[in-house]
This record gives C-alpha cells, sequence and structure tokens, in this order.
C-alpha cells in the first residue's frame, strides 16, 4: 500500500481548499488550469496545456516501459450559491465547488507528487485534467483536441466522490455504472381558436396529451423489463393558448436516461415514432429535436478488474464493494471510454455531519479525509498496471 506522507497530505488539503476558494465554470477555468499546472512543473512533470481550450495533461515518465495509462480528475465549478460559513469558502458569488471537482484534482496532484518523487513504475502515467464536466462538453473537447493520439494511453481511468458512502470506501462494477442523460423537445403545432368553437380548429393540447401518455410507453412497452432499465420524463408542456383561447402550439420537453447506448437508439426512434403517429392522426403538425449530452458511463471488464485489486490493495478489501447498483447519475467520462477501455469508480464522501452533504448542494463541500485515500489508491494503479 502507497504511503501518503502527512506533509503531502497537508499540502493537497491546502490545494484543495484554494481551488474551492476560487471556483470557476465551464471552459473558463484559466486560473484552476495554471494553478494545477504550476504544481505538476514543481514536482518535475512535463505539462501540455490547452487540451480541449483549458484542459492539461501531465507526462510522468519512468524506465523504459512502453506501457501507458490515463488517470483524470476535472476541475469545474458550478453555478451554485454557497451558504457555507468556513474559512475556504467560495470568494466568488454565485459559484462554488458544489460536486468535489476541487477535491478530484488535489488526489490527482497527490498522487502526481507522490510518483514523481518516489518513481517506483515503468512506464508512462498522463494527468488528465478536464474543464467543463458539468456540462457534458469537457471530455468529448479533448478527445477532438487529440488527447489520445497525442497521448497515447492503453486505458483511462476516473474517480468521483459520493456522498453517503463511508468514507474512503469504495464502490464500482464492470460494464454500466452511470446513465446516459438525453433531453428532448417536441413542438406541436394545430390550428388555435376560440375555446368556445374547439371543432373549428386543431387543439395542440389533446394532441400533446396524448403523446405525453404515449411517451410512457416506451419503457414498458419497447424496452426489456430485465436488460433495459430506462427513465423517460416530460417535465414541461408550455402553450400559447389562455383562458379562452386554444392555442396554435404546444412545447414539450422532459428528460431521459438509460445504461446502454442500445437503449439510448431506441428511446430516440421510438420517441419520434410516437410523435409523428399521434400528430398525422390528429392532423397537426410537429418539430422534433433530442440533444444527448452525457452518453452511457460503460466500465470495461479488464480495467474494472484493474480498478478493484489497487483499490482491495490500498483501501482495504473490506471497504470494497466490486458489483454495486448502477447509478442514475450522469458523467462526461463516458465519453472518453467510448474511446478507450477503462474504469469510472466512486470513493465515500462520508456520512451524516462529516462527508453526508448531497452533490450539488449549496453546503456540500469536500470531505479533506478522503485525500489521502484517492491518491493511494491512484498511486497504487499506477504501480499495478506499470511494474518496474
Amino acid at each position: 500500500m502507497p504511503v501518503i506522507d502527512a506533509n503531502l497530505i497537508a499540502s493537497m488539503t491546502e490545494w484543495r481548499r484554494h481551488m474551492h476558494r476560487h471556483p470557476e465554470c465551464g471552459f473558463e477555468v484559466e486560473q484552476t488550469s495554471d494553478f494545477i499546472a504550476r504544481q505538476l512543473e514543481s514536482f518535475g512533470i512535463e505539462v501540455v496545456r490547452n487540451v480541449g481550450q483549458t484542459g492539461l495533461v501531465g507526462i510522468l515518465r519512468c524506465g523504459d516501459g512502453e506501457a501507458a495509462i490515463g488517470l483524470r480528475a476535472d476541475m469545474d465549478a458550478l453555478f451554485i450559491h454557497e451558504q457555507n460559513s468556513f474559512e475556504h469558502r467560495s470568494c466568488h458569488d454565485g459559484k462554488m465547488h458544489a460536486c468535489g471537482h476541487d477535491g478530484h484534482s488535489a488526489m490527482l496532484l497527490g498522487a502526481a507528487s507522490h510518483l514523481a518523487e518516489h518513481r517506483d513504475f515503468n512506464g508512462t502515467v498522463y494527468f488528465i485534467f478536464q474543464p467543463d464536466e458539468e456540462r457534458g462538453k469537457g471530455a468529448q473537447a479533448m478527445i477532438d483536441d487529440g488527447l489520445f493520439e497525442r497521448f497515447p494511453m492503453k486505458a483511462v481511468y476516473g474517480l468521483h466522490n459520493l456522498p453517503g458512502l463511508p468514507a474512503g470506501s469504495f464502490t464500482v462494477r464492470p460494464g454500466s455504472l452511470m446513465a446516459s442523460e438525453s433531453s428532448f423537445e417536441i413542438v406541436i403545432k394545430g390550428i388555435g381558436g376560440h375555446a368556445a368553437m374547439p371543432h373549428t380548429g386543431v387543439d395542440p393540447i389533446v394532441v400533446g396529451s396524448q403523446v405525453i401518455l404515449g411517451l410512457q410507453t416506451i419503457v414498458s412497452r419497447n424496452l426489456s423489463a430485465i436488460h433495459e432499465t430506462a427513465v423517460v420524463s416530460a417535465t414541461e408542456f408550455v402553450t400559447n393558448g389562455t383562458v379562452n383561447v386554444i392555442p396554435s402550439e404546444v412545447t414539450i420537453k422532459g428528460d431521459c436516461r438509460c445504461f446502454t447506448e442500445d437503449s439510448l437508439a431506441k428511446i430516440e426512434q421510438n420517441m419520434e415514432r410516437i410523435v409523428a403517429g399521434i400528430c398525422q392522426a390528429a392532423g397537426a403538425s410537429y418539430e422534433f429535436s433530442f440533444i444527448n449530452t452525457f452518453y452511457p458511463t460503460v466500465n470495461s471488464a479488464t480495467e474494472t478488474a484493474h480498478a478493484i485489486r489497487a483499490a482491495e490493495a490500498a483501501l482495504g478489501a473490506e471497504n470494497i464493494n466490486p458489483a454495486c447498483d448502477p447509478f442514475t447519475i450522469s458523467e462526461d467520462f463516458s465519453s472518453m471510454l467510448r474511446v478507450k477501455p477503462g474504469c469510472y469508480a466512486l470513493l465515500g464522501n462520508g456520512t451524516e455531519s462529516v462527508g453526508g452533504c448531497a452533490l450539488h448542494n449549496p453546503h456540500y463541500d469536500f470531505n479533506d479525509a478522503i485525500l489521502e485515500k484517492g491518491a493511494a489508491y491512484w498511486s497504487q494503479l499506477v504501480r499495478d498496471q506499470l511494474k518496474a
């Protein structure tokens, strides 16, 4: 098990709290990226900046081994006004690290420092620091900028904290770990008119209501009840009518979640089929858009086994859940896993009063007690996969 010394733990805590004080969102993480780059360079690690706009990659080579793996942390914060009162609370109104990306970056910096000092592996580690995870655009931006061609890694790994799990516990599963997230918008165009004479037009409210009911049959009648868990939710219904006016148009918006790309394709195809059929029967027209923001996060079996062994060595086998249930939350690391084999895992942030506050909550804070755990896991994974 890697021993993360007290000085490094103190440094990780300082780095984490610095990033928490100075949150940046989306691709506008220039100061955060510069801060991380300076730390990496101080460890003697080569840094390539501006990968996928404001992303960066640290490169640490040791020995003559040709094997290479990538370790990824996200850097961006959320547009949430922090309601904590501790000293390291956000300095920027309306922005805060409410998802723990400050902790993810600090843990990976800690692993980079530890590995740069000890150099007890043989091969290359790429430390990937990614912008704009929250909107689901950062991973693809780095991929489109040649991440995997410029930095030829065999596999890529990610780690996220999870409140509600005991601090330092580790949970993962091979296959689908997290769901996709897709949004849809359906505009139904009818013929509006006086509410007292509905027979003179085509009422898009009636058509839209039938569409919403029809959408609920996608999961129950088009997907396998055993193998294809999914959620289709209509969340908005907006019209241009008023109390005595039948509208000429309604807009239906909503959200979809599922665990495989095959299910995702079925949902989109069946959704438009239902909309088209109901509108044709009623004499209405429609516009349909389906936007996929996050793909399902699907772990490869071999890399998940590697991650479990490293976690058992670093954190203790009693703290590892190797076959957790899937989560309906989403993660844009999924885009990286569509290109490279790898594993995304969850590290317990704590329960109740210490680390138990939910993600994306204005009272959330990353639990500094798990910084050591994350750095130890990363370091063990590198030693296992890049054996000296």
